[in-house]
């Protein structure tokens, strides 16, 4: 199997074979693609990433989700270009660079071995690796997914930011519920499970 460079900077696989390779690796072997599999200032791999993820998830969820987003003219085809194109191009790419503005300023006083901006972004991306099945309307899958995500962007700020495991989930749970119990909606799938199990 190929191997990621030391320096993935302009020499990391690109389309369909490099974003399939960088979700089998994030998924399989995260900290090792956290640390070789990102670059310091290699923001659109990343970005990329993230935004094929939300198309397979959104799309999904379009597809098996009753009123998933309102109908424009009547027109469901419309209405799926229209919706999936504004949560691809505009919400995702908005979504990853404040909530990784965020994370760096939370990082800011606790981490002075911290990587860049630029190496949150990626961490956020990359972490998204599970929830490309988050379209799918089960709680179940939703949580599992969801905790997933949230776990490897832990390993991610471990790896890239040189902090301890239970200093990066402090740090980083705010940011990470944002982007994954909320924007991939884990917390409500959480939810409705806890009311099935008469937990809650």
């Amino acid at each position: 199997m190929t191997q990621w460079t030391e320096d993935p900077e302009g020499g990391r696989a690109r389309g369909p074979t490099g974003l399939a390779r960088a979700w089998f690796e994030v998924l399989v072997r995260p900290r090792r693609f956290f640390t070789n599999g990102i670059g310091p200032s290699d923001q659109a791999p990343g970005l990329v990433f993230a935004m094929v993820v939300v198309l397979v998830e959104e799309s999904v969820r379009f597809a098996l989700v009753d009123d998933a987003y309102p109908i424009i003219a009547g027109s469901e085809p419309l209405s799926a270009a229209l919706w999936l194109g504004v949560a691809v191009l505009l919400v995702a790419p908005a979504a990853v660079h404040l909530l990784a503005a965020l994370q760096t300023v939370l990082l800011a006083p606790f981490a002075p071995g911290r990587g860049g901006v630029s190496e949150t972004v990626q961490i956020l991306c990359y972490a998204t690796a599970p929830c490309v099945v988050a379209g799918v309307p089960d709680p179940h899958v939703r949580s599992l997914v969801g905790v997933w995500a949230i776990g490897l962007y832990v390993v991610g700020l471990t790896v890239r930011h040189d902090l301890g495991l239970q200093r990066a989930a402090v740090l980083g749970i705010v940011p990470a519920g944002v982007a994954f119990g909320m924007g991939f909606r884990a917390f409500h799938a959480i939810g409705v499970l806890l009311r099935q199990w008469y937990i809650i």
